[in-house]
């Protein structure tokens, strides 16, 4: 949002909101880079849900915020266990994402990084997402949350750039919508890469946003 002078100010934010569909209409899935939203396979009802389904209450909420910044969401997740299979994992965490009030949408907010592209990306691309994603922090106060899911790595640079591009565009409370949305999306991905690494499929990575003090969760059982 640009003043008459062309400097970039924040606008006011609309307190009235909230968001609250609960089925929301599913869009091509979009991903950033905390963790990186990238899904790796669903794991099958096995020993990735399991492990998860027997953590302590206090350390399943500590790995779901990993997932989704929320507090109330994790703890949500985490009391809800056990879950049969990962399909009413899944879709607990959908229904958590679809209950988040305005406060919790922002907590979970403030935990995000704005989406970044891997590397060996162009240098050019590199500039103007860096300029793209400064304008819309200022813009809107938040990061920009995006799940690349579906996307192959060749193709991430035009989606991410025209993604933002498109979205500074929108009004404050679509905005807050849209993210909502794609952090709902973000969620399930890294609850599908959890489980995956709870299973012992899927190796430490710093991409993950776990740190290495954490690996201990993930390491494979027996």
């Amino acid at each position: 949002m640009k003043t008459p002078n062309g400097q970039g100010t924040a606008p006011r934010r609309s307190l009235a909101w909230r968001y609250t569909p609960r089925r929301a209409p599913r869009s091509t899935p979009l991903s950033s880079q905390l963790p990186a939203q990238v899904r790796g396979p669903a794991s099958a009802p096995g020993a990735g849900l399991a492990r998860f389904n027997s953590l302590p209450h206090e350390t399943a909420r500590t790995v779901l915020l990993r997932c989704c910044g929320s507090g109330r969401w994790a703890h949500r997740v985490a009391a809800h266990r056990p879950y049969p299979d990962t399909a009413a994992l899944i879709a607990a965490c959908d229904e958590a994402s679809y209950d988040l009030s305005q406060g919790d949408l922002t907590e979970a907010l403030a935990r995000e990084s704005s989406a970044e592209l891997g590397q060996g990306a162009p240098y050019a691309a590199l500039l103007a997402l860096d300029a793209a994603r400064a304008e819309y922090e200022r813009t809107f106060g938040h990061a920009f949350v995006i799940c690349l899911d579906g996307h192959p790595p060749e193709e991430q640079v035009d989606q991410l750039l025209a993604a933002i591009r498109r979205r500074m565009a929108h009004e404050i409370d679509e905005e807050r919508s849209t993210s909502a949305e794609e952090l709902r999306l973000v969620a399930r991905s890294r609850t599908l890469r959890l489980l995956d690494r709870l299973a012992g499929e899927r190796p430490w990575d710093p991409d993950d946003g776990l740190p290495a003090a954490d690996f201990g969760l993930f390491a494979p059982v027996g």
